[in-house]
């Protein structure tokens, strides 16, 4: 046997289809593996998400507050056309305040207030809703329970069904952070019915190739969507400790509230 034989010629009656069948392998785990990336970005941008407006988002709301206050001291002391202009735009961009309605929207349950209205209202702290952080097990076992149960790898329409119906509620308890049901899905899923594998044409395979490279490159524009936006950029900033990240533009937004402040005491000061 030749070495050209033995490294790329490939075995005396192995099927024209092989490599071609081993191509679509490949290119599947690879697709699989990147909408893994993809769809673990996506929660961490959500939960940063959550928590950037949860921690800044009244001091963002006092700072423009502040800010509609300077322009209208500053306008009743000039009575400058374009002073008053600059006032009523600064408080145009200052959001209302909610209704009694909308504020209390899903705080009242049928004992009465929930919990975190009850604190409100009373002054006491209110408990800040879990940080979901997939770890390294949940990870894990997320990875484990795509690569097996993914619909991309199924070739029957029945199949891809069964399989898209089970990977919603894999990516639901992964958002969650929950192993515990992870397990329980990893169980479920190796009880149940294994897809019949069959051969296919080389027509077949040439169009399943053609599928996953479009299926790639609409999954990497929902990456750079992800990446691309003002919270993608803010946790690439800071991947391995976003809570420290948050608390660094706290510390910058609380700066500017002072100097506002101050500003705003100068203004309003009585003319001697």
């Amino acid at each position: 046997m030749s070495v050209d034989q033995g490294v790329g010629g490939g075995s005396e009656g192995e099927r024209p289809e092989a490599r071609l069948e081993q191509a679509v392998r490949v290119a599947e785990q690879a697709l699989i593996e990147f909408e893994i990336a993809v769809e673990t970005f996506r929660v961490e941008v959500e939960n940063f998400s959550r928590l950037h407006h949860q921690r800044l988002g009244p001091m963002y709301a006092r700072l423009d507050e502040l800010d509609a206050q300077i322009a209208e001291a500053r306008a009743a002391r000039t009575g400058d056309p374009e002073d008053l202009r600059r006032a009523q735009e600064a408080r145009a961009a200052v959001m209302p305040m909610p209704g009694v309605d909308e504020l209390f929207h899903d705080w009242v349950d049928s004992d009465g207030l929930s919990a975190e209205a009850a604190a409100m209202l009373t002054d006491r702290p209110v408990q800040p809703p879990k940080r979901v952080r997939p770890s390294d097990e949940v990870r894990k076992l997320y990875r484990e329970l795509v690569r097996q149960a993914h619909p991309d790898l199924a070739r029957e329409e029945g199949e891809r069904q069964r399989r898209e119906e089970f990977i919603t509620r894999v990516n639901a308890a992964y958002a969650r952070g929950d192993e515990a049901l992870l397990r329980e899905l990893s169980e479920e899923w190796a009880a149940g019915p294994v897809a019949e594998v069959r051969l296919s044409e080389s027509e077949e395979l040439y169009a399943r190739l053609e599928w996953l490279s479009d299926r790639k490159e609409m999954l990497s524009g929902a990456a750079r969507e992800l990446e691309d936006s003002a919270i993608g950029a803010m946790l690439r900033m800071a991947p391995d400790d976003p809570d420290r990240l948050l608390e660094e533009i706290a510390e910058q937004l609380l700066a500017q509230v002072s100097e506002r402040e101050a500003e705003l005491a100068v203004l309003v000061r009585p003319v001697q």
